[in-house]
């Protein structure tokens, strides 16, 4: 009796001990999460630097470059959906949910190709175009390519990560701002970058595919205008893109001249005072739908008053 009471009392312990150990991963999970901020950032800008080799690598081959672009780009959606899961422990990833991608990323292009056709327009009627040759179509699908990639990855790290986790703490308006403002400052950075267009690059590409956000609570219309955005300005037009240092591959070459204010400058279209003007209505338009369909959010101490 007292044997079989010992083996019982083994079998209970060991059980709990089994318990013990399965619970283990669960803690660990949930510290994880507790630094989900910084894990998600710093895999995401790892994985930037490595898309940022592999475009280089494949640029000078156009064929080559533009399916490669897309399946960086998935790969990227991909893997921010497993991060968010394990890292989040989100059951769910409604932001990249296959449901309605398609025409997202088309509405989100066509609005990012007229856009930034409307501002080289305006450009083009102040005297901004000293001249205009052809390129080479190789040069505007290399240029896509790119693009494709560097675009999901900046939405997924800047909206997907940043702005979402932040709007969780503080709500949406100063999700917007600190989103917004950090989205320009890293732009400080590039070869021929100035306050102004920082600025520019913070209130135009920043806060608009944050907009596109709010509005969607989806990352396919953000990514579909910041492609459409680049690919027009570097892959069309072929005129500087965010102050890079090299002008990109592109199916026209557009030289521009003039005043700042107008051109842009060293930093590219980008910075002209015809890009603040030309994005300032979508992005009314898209927040005014947001707050119509209750997509701004308060803060959480606010929201519970």
């Amino acid at each position: 009796m007292a044997r079989t009471e010992t083996l019982n009392g083994s079998a209970r312990a060991e059980k709990i001990g089994n318990g013990s150990a399965q619970a283990e991963p669960s803690t660990r999970r949930r510290r994880l999460r507790a630094f989900r901020l910084p894990v998600l950032v710093l895999v995401l800008l790892g994985a930037t630097a490595l898309f940022a080799a592999i475009n280089q690598l494949v640029a000078p081959i156009p064929m080559l470059a533009l399916p490669v672009g897309i399946g960086l780009a998935v790969a990227c959606v991909a893997g921010y959906r497993r991060l968010s899961q394990v890292v989040e422990l989100r059951a769910d990833v409604p932001e990249v949910m296959p449901d309605g991608a398609r025409s997202a990323l088309f509405r989100g292009a066509v609005l990012g190709s007229c856009l930034f056709t409307t501002v080289m327009v305006f450009i083009a009627i102040f005297g901004g175009w000293q001249s205009l040759t052809w390129g080479s179509i190789g040069g505007l699908t290399a240029s896509a390519g790119a693009m494709v990639a560097v675009a999901t990855i900046e939405e997924v790290l800047f909206r997907g990560v940043v702005f979402r986790i932040v709007e969780e703490r503080a709500g949406t308006v100063l999700a917007l701002v600190m989103s917004t403002v950090l989205f320009g400052l890293l732009h400080l950075v590039n070869p021929h970058a100035s306050l102004l267009g920082a600025l520019a690059i913070s209130l135009t590409g920043g806060l608009l595919t944050a907009a596109a956000y709010v509005a969607t609570r989806s990352l396919w219309l953000p990514i579909g205008v910041h492609f459409a955005w680049n690919t027009v300005s570097g892959g069309v037009f072929g005129v500087v893109v965010s102050g890079a240092e090299t002008t990109p591959s592109s199916l026209l070459h557009t030289t521009l001249s003039g005043p700042s204010l107008i051109t842009g400058g060293t930093f590219g279209p980008e910075a002209s005072l015809f890009t603040l003007l030309v994005c300032l209505a979508p992005i009314v338009v898209l927040l005014r739908r947001a707050a119509r369909t209750g997509q701004i959010r308060r803060r959480p101490g606010r929201a519970a008053a």
